[in-house]
Formats: C-alpha cells, structure tokens, sequence
C-alpha cells in the first residue's frame, strides 16, 4: 500500500455507474494541531453540531461516511447522533484509527508513533481491533470502510485490513509526501481506485485531489520541486500554470474545487472522495473554521459543490454501493 499499484490494478465499474461522489467525515477528537500528541489531553466539544450537519446532510440527499476513531466511538452522544444515522441509512460508519489515543497505549506517543503504519504490526493490530470492536459494539454495525489517522498507513496494513473484513482503505492522498514527517510518500499514487494485492479483497479509494493549470501533466514531476520553493506554488497557481486542489472545504475555495471537480470528471474519475475533519463543525477547533462565518462558509462549499455536481449528472454514492458494483 506504500507504493503505487502495479499496473493492471485500476477498479473498474459497470457503464451505468457513471460517475459518483462519496462524502467522507474524519470523526475525530478536538487537538490542538500545532502541538504535541497526547493520548489523553483532547476534547469532545463539537459532537453537538454532528446533529446539524447529519441534517443538513438529509437535506441535500447526502450520505456521509463517518471514519471514527476511539474516543468517538466511546462516546455516547456521538453513538446517539450517528448511530441514529446509520439505523436509518442515512449515514455510513468507518474506522479512522488515531494511535495516539487508541489503546493499548504501549508506544512512546510522538510525531512518528502517530502514523499507525510506523508502529509494531501486532500493537497497530491491536489498537485497531480493540477500536473495531468498539464501533461494533457501540454503533451495531460492522464497518467495511477505514481510513488510517494522518493517512498513515504501513507495510502491514492491507494485511490487517484483509484479515479483519474491511473492504475499503480510504488512507491514500493521491499527490501528497508525508516522508518529510516520517509518514508515508504518496506523491506518485492514482487517484483512481485500484485494488491492493492480486486476490482484489481490498479496494484503495484515494482522497480526491487534481493537478490544475498549463502544466497539470507534469505536476508529479514538477510539485515536489515547487514545495521546496517558497512562494513558487503560489506564482505557478496565479500564472495559470500549475496547482493542486484537493477536494475538502479545508483550505480550498469553492471555486477552486469546482475546477478540480471539473478537472476529475473530465479525466473519467468513476468515484470523487471529499472529505474534511468533524471538529471543524464547530468554530476555533481546527486552523480552517476560526469564526461562525467560516463555519457558514464551510456549508456553503458542501451547498455548492453538491448543486454543481447535480448539474455535471454527478450522484451521491456510499460505501455499500461503491464495494456493491465494482467488477471483481
């Protein structure tokens, strides 16, 4: 799962699946992101406005996929809220594992323990069964979607995934290198889905994120040079020339995701993945939602972008359809 599929992997789908879009939440605890981890120093103050947005969500004919990790699969509200959901089929439950607050808490929490992949391969197990269990036992369902915390996957992962049941791994961001950091380097994965491993029991469904601009063919030649240059992304990205929109209200502007949808459809891409944080429902508990006017434009995004993807004939899809219709 480190390394780019080998060729032949691209899944493919029926003609009448077209093209679909599936709307994935990282449900996850309030940390600060500019500091240190901690295993137990988080908070659980946005749960209440998980509530808003599941409406919101019904109202637009969305179905989200929720990607827990351990303190929200423990916590009563959010199973209450999204457990509801789930019940009704208006929502789908996954499994975002955040190390750091998982037990057993055996590793030395830090920068490189917080990508799941990094750990010892039966404690990353362990954490992630007792959090499976958790959602399970909690949410009455079994998930068939996760996505590793940090995308950080590793050499054991697609093992442990196969091993457990899970259908989906959602923990690849197409065009981005976390190596810098010690987390993985995907600068040179698809962004289409593809199977890992021959015996197509695990289904990877990258993070949607394009190359924009004049030289978007050459983009994963050029942006890891363009990321050692500062200001040299901006002046590619005003020129017209080159840039990386990745489809998230986070950071992204509507009209720059509205181009790299564009971009996606035209390429083909059978599925987009957007995605965002949980605590950014709620305003001053991420770097993207600071005020409620940030938190009246993330909505706006999510309206736009659905309105729009109505107009390129782009339906809302879900993880049970996705594994549903995909050629084995």
């Amino acid at each position: 799962m480190l390394t780019p599929p080998a060729s032949g992997q691209r899944a493919r789908f029926p003609r009448d699946f077209g093209q679909r879009v599936l709307l994935t939440v990282d449900t996850e605890e309030e940390f600060d992101w500019d500091g240190e981890f901690h295993a137990f120093d988080y908070g659980l103050d946005h749960l209440g406005y998980l509530a808003d947005f599941q409406a919101f969500c019904e109202e637009i004919a969305v179905v989200p996929v929720y990607l827990v990790d351990w303190p929200i699969a423990n916590s009563r509200l959010a199973a209450d809220i999204l457990g509801d959901a789930a019940r009704r089929g208006k929502a789908e439950i996954g499994i975002q594992l955040h190390p750091w607050v998982n037990p057993p808490h055996e590793e030395e929490v830090g920068a490189y323990t917080s990508y799941a992949g990094n750990l010892p391969p039966d404690l990353m197990r362990e954490k992630f069964r007792r959090l499976r269990d958790a959602i399970v036992a909690n949410f009455g369902c079994t998930p068939q979607i996760y996505r590793a915390g940090r995308y950080g996957l590793g050499a054991q992962s697609a093992q442990m995934l196969t091993d457990a049941g899970v259908a989906v791994d959602s923990s690849v961001r197409s065009h981005y290198d976390y190596s810098a950091h010690d987390g993985p380097n995907y600068s040179t994965h698809p962004v289409w889905p593809y199977w890992v491993g021959h015996d197509r029991r695990l289904l990877e469904l990258p993070l949607t994120t394009v190359y924009w601009g004049m030289l978007r063919q050459l983009g994963r030649k050029l942006f890891p040079l363009v990321q050692k240059v500062p200001r040299l992304g901006g002046l590619l990205a005003r020129a017209g020339l080159l840039e990386r929109i990745a489809l998230t209200p986070e950071g992204v502007p509507l009209s720059d995701a509205l181009r790299g949808i564009d971009i996606a459809l035209d390429d083909g891409l059978p599925v987009l993945v957007l995605s965002f944080h949980s605590p950014s429902l709620m305003p001053g508990k991420t770097p993207y939602v600071r005020s409620e006017d940030d938190l009246d434009e993330l909505y706006r995004w999510l309206g736009g972008v659905y309105s729009y993807l109505r107009t390129r004939g782009v339906h809302s899809t879900t993880v049970a359809e996705i594994v549903g219709q995909v050629d084995v």
